[in-house]
C-alpha cells in the first residue's frame, strides 16, 4: 500500500469540509483529528465517538471516493503498523502505580504526560516549523492571542520569544479586545493563536477579523480543522489529551519550546545580543532575589 496514502486522504478531507453536510463535517474533523483511533477502532465505536450513525460513516466512505468504510479506514489501519511505538513505560511508572490509589492516578498521568509531549512534538515537519519561522521572522508586525487557559501559554511564548523576535507583540494588552489591536493590521503582518477545544469565541473571532484584513494566520491549536471562515497559513498541532477534566498543555509547551528554540538559532547574534542586554537589565534592577551570604537557619 502506498504509505502516503494516508496523508492524501487526510488531506482530501480537509479541502472537502467547507462543503459537507454538519454530520459529515464531525466525521471529517474526527478522522482529521484522530487518525490513530479512526484506523484501530471499528465502525460502531467510531460512530459512538463522532454521535452519528454507521450509515454517516458509510456515506463519508462514499463521499470520499472509497468503494467501502473498510477502504476508507485501510490506510489509517496501515499507518498504525508502522508508526513508532507511543513512550515506553519507565519502572519508576510502575513503582508509583503500586503506591495506593493516588500513586495510580498520578502514574496514569505522568505517562499520558509523557506520551502527549512524544505525540506533540513528532507531529512537527522540520520543512513546515522552518515555513513557520520564515514568516515570523520576515513580518513587519507579529500578533499573539490567546485567552482563558491558553494565554498562560501565550504570555510564556511573548516573554521569551519576543528577544528573538522584536517585533513580537501579545494582544490584547490593557484589557482590551485583540481585535481593537488588530485595527491597524495588514497585508506583511502575521498573527499567532493559540486555543483548544472548545475553542475561544474571542480568539476565532480576532483570526477572522484579521484574516480578512489580510494577516497571515499561524495556528496552534489541538486540530487542523477549526473553522470554514478562515485558513491559516500553518497549524502547529498539540494533543491535549488528559486524564483529568480539562485539556493537558504539556504537548502544547513542548512545541512552542521548539518553535521558541529554532527563532534563537536563526536570530544569531543580534538575538543573543539582546538576551544579554534582558539579563543585564534585570541585575541592574534587582530582579531576581539573592540569598544574603552567612544566611543561617
Amino acid at each position: 500500500m502506498d504509505p502516503t496514502l494516508k496523508n492524501r486522504t487526510v488531506s482530501a478531507l480537509k479541502e472537502a469540509i467547507p462543503a459537507l453536510s454538519p454530520r459529515l463535517k464531525t466525521v471529517a474533523k474526527y478522522i482529521v483529528d484522530h487518525p490513530s483511533d479512526f484506523g484501530l477502532d471499528p465502525i460502531r465505536e467510531t460512530a459512538r465517538k463522532c454521535g452519528v450513525s454507521t450509515y454517516t460513516l458509510v456515506r463519508m466512505a462514499a463521499r470520499m471516493g472509497f468503494d467501502s468504510y473498510d477502504a476508507l479506514r485501510e490506510p489509517f489501519r496501515h499507518a498504525l503498523v508502522s508508526a513508532n511505538a507511543l513512550v515506553d513505560r519507565p519502572d519508576w511508572i510502575e513503582s508509583m502505580r503500586q503506591r495506593g490509589p493516588l500513586g495510580a492516578v498520578q502514574a496514569e498521568a505522568a505517562l499520558n504526560t509523557m506520551a502527549i509531549v512524544q505525540r506533540s512534538l513528532e507531529r512537527q515537519n522540520p520543512d513546515e516549523m522552518e515555513r513557520v519561522v520564515d514568516l515570523l521572522l520576515g513580518a513587519n508586525n507579529v500578533y499573539l492571542t490567546a485567552v482563558r487557559a491558553s494565554y498562560a501559554l501565550a504570555y510564556y511564548f511573548h516573554y521569551v520569544g519576543r528577544m528573538a523576535l522584536p517585533s513580537l507583540q501579545l494582544v490584547p494588552r490593557h484589557i482590551n479586545s485583540a481585535i481593537d489591536e488588530l485595527n491597524t493590521a495588514g497585508a506583511g503582518d502575521v498573527m499567532i493563536a493559540i486555543s483548544f477545544q472548545p475553542y475561544s469565541r474571542e480568539t476565532i473571532e480576532a483570526c477572522r477579523f484579521a484574516h480578512a484584513r489580510g494577516v497571515k494566520l499561524i495556528m496552534i491549536s489541538d486540530s487542523e480543522v477549526i473553522s470554514s471562515e478562515f485558513r491559516p497559513e500553518a497549524t502547529l498541532v498539540a494533543a491535549t489529551v488528559s486524564t483529568h477534566h480539562f485539556g493537558c498543555y504539556t504537548g502544547a509547551m513542548g512545541v512552542i519550546e521548539n518553535l521558541l528554540a529554532l527563532l534563537v538559532h536563526r536570530g544569531g547574534a543580534a538575538t543573543r545580543q539582546r538576551i544579554t542586554s534582558y539579563e543585564d537589565l534585570r541585575k541592574d534592577t534587582n530582579a531576581y532575589w539573592i540569598a544574603k551570604k552567612n544566611f543561617s537557619f
